[in-house]
């Protein structure tokens, strides 16, 4: 009952937004145009976009102008280390880091690293998104099955009364076929309240508005095709981890790292070029030989570390600690990436055996309805059994559509696994 109260309360609040009916297709398409989170992942490669051009930015030039205007007593002192000048203008650039250069590199594997975010995203948005498809396609069909049901059993209710009221059936007989009129819709209500609660989830997961749904199209889809041997699987899933190469980036970055660190002891060359205007009012001519108002140097600022002290071999053993780490979740990911790739694979055999089981059981039940109608026609057999027969194959149905979703559910997982999921459902 409180299951049953939750999920009317929140179809309740989706009673009020627009349906949309979609394909599976569509519905991945949109998924990965306007998920949040495939939204964020790329916000996430421009921020490492940015990285780059932020390391880069020191082997660029930077110009400068300004004034160090002042009026001298005395020996023309500095201002802020500059000669007192009417104009002042400066450029600086990197021209030899190779610390520096190694940065760059690095941000740029991250940048890559962040591109096999956005693709690894993709691939569990669109898993997800054709999840809450399959169950809202599947709430759908036994919702409707559920729906005949309660039709079937208003016409057995409306037979047993008139059949009490010409005393051929006891009053009881009434109360017992109110009863399960009364279950039938219970049971409808709960699953038509489930199928909302799937289809909102669905458009929630697609960013539309809050209150939206989308229901199933109900298409008829070819079932995708899935590696023919575990084996297969495995090195499928192998050679296409999106995480598996997103942290073999990273270990690829942190390279860059470690040697970034190093160079930290390697000279570093400097692009420096100066010009100034100077004014006779800074008493140059009291203290120098020769006045000349426009100046410039052009040359390059070199430093040579001689004691970088103990942070560079700190940070250097960091750094390789670092990479140990990313190697042993390399090691651990194919591992993982392995056994769940089997497990899927002998999941999608299960789900297969489990549908064509159900599809056996429904078949021997709608034979049996066929043969009791034909009794029924013939006026042998009662409109209560005949509708007895019919809930069987109701259940039948709704066993057979829980085991088709699975399937198609568990062949998906796998191809997510093995990275050829948007492939098989675009």
């Amino acid at each position: 009952m409180r299951r049953l109260a939750g999920l009317t309360l929140l179809a309740v609040g989706w009673l009020g937004g627009e349906v949309h009916r979609m394909t599976l297709r569509q519905a991945v398409e949109l998924a990965l145009k306007q998920n949040p989170e495939v939204a964020l992942a790329r916000l996430e490669e421009t921020k490492a976009e940015q990285a780059v051009r932020l390391a880069q930015d020191r082997f660029w030039p930077k110009l400068y102008a300004g004034s160090g205007l002042a009026y001298s007593s005395g020996f023309p002192m500095s201002i802020e280390g500059a000669t007192p000048s009417i104009v002042q203008a400066g450029a600086m650039a990197d021209v030899f880091n190779r610390s520096q250069s190694h940065r760059i590199a690095a941000a740029r594997e991250n940048r890559r690293s962040a591109s096999l975010g956005i693709a690894a995203k993709q691939e569990e948005v669109a898993f997800r998104t054709a999840e809450l498809y399959l169950e809202a396609e599947r709430s759908a069909r036994v919702a409707q099955v559920a729906a005949q049901r309660v039709t079937g059993l208003e016409r057995v209710a409306a037979s047993v009364e008139a059949r009490v009221a010409e005393g051929r059936e006891l009053p009881i007989e009434t109360r017992r076929a109110a009863l399960e009129l009364a279950r039938a819709r219970h049971r409808h209500q709960a699953l038509e309240a489930e199928r909302a609660c799937f289809e909102g989830a669905l458009a929630e997961v697609l960013g539309l508005e809050p209150g939206d749904r989308v229901a199933a199209a109900g298409e008829e889809r070819r079932s995708p095709a899935t590696p023919a041997s575990e084996e297969e699987a495995v090195r499928a899933a192998l050679a296409n981890s999106q995480e598996i190469r997103r942290l073999e980036s990273q270990l690829v970055a942190k390279g860059f790292d470690i040697r970034a660190e190093r160079a930290a002891r390697l000279p570093k060359f400097d692009l420096v070029a100066q010009y100034a205007v100077l004014g006779r009012f800074n008493n140059y001519e009291d203290f120098f030989r020769k006045f000349q108002r426009h100046n410039g140097q052009l040359g390059v600022a070199i430093q040579v570390p001689l004691w970088t002290g103990p942070g560079v071999k700190a940070a250097i053993s960091r750094a390789e600690s670092e990479a140990a780490q990313l190697r042993l979740r390399i090691q651990s990911a194919r591992r993982h990436i392995t056994g769940e790739t089997a497990r899927l694979q002998r999941e999608v055999r299960q789900a297969e055996s489990a549908r064509e089981l159900a599809r056996l059981d429904l078949d021997v039940a709608r034979e049996q309805v066929s043969l009791l109608l034909a009794q029924h026609e013939e006026g042998r057999l009662g409109l209560r059994q005949l509708e007895e027969a019919r809930a069987a194959e109701a259940e039948k149905w709704m066993a057979f559509y829980g085991t088709a979703a699975g399937l198609e559910r568990a062949r998906l997982n796998l191809l997510r696994q093995t990275g050829t999921l948007l492939a098989a459902v675009q």
